[in-house]
């Protein structure tokens, strides 16, 4: 079903919403991946990203770690 769907969205918005799909694909539960998002569009909310904000998201997401 998201197969068809995907091929009916223009080809720019099909890359960014794999992109956003492959990121969030280490989100184990819905509830993980719907507060990903809300926190993502929050902090684009006003078009700028703060290092801060960014190093919250990618913790979020589990792909930004310290040093090991």
């Amino acid at each position: 079903m998201l197969g068809i769907i995907l091929r009916l969205i223009p080809e720019d918005k099909r890359i960014l919403l794999k992109l956003a799909m492959r990121i969030t694909s280490s989100l184990d539960t819905a509830e993980e991946r719907k507060a990903v998002a809300k926190y993502g569009m929050i902090m684009l909310n006003d078009g700028k990203v703060t290092v801060g904000e960014w190093a919250k998201f990618g913790s979020k997401l589990g792909i930004l770690t310290g040093r090991h």
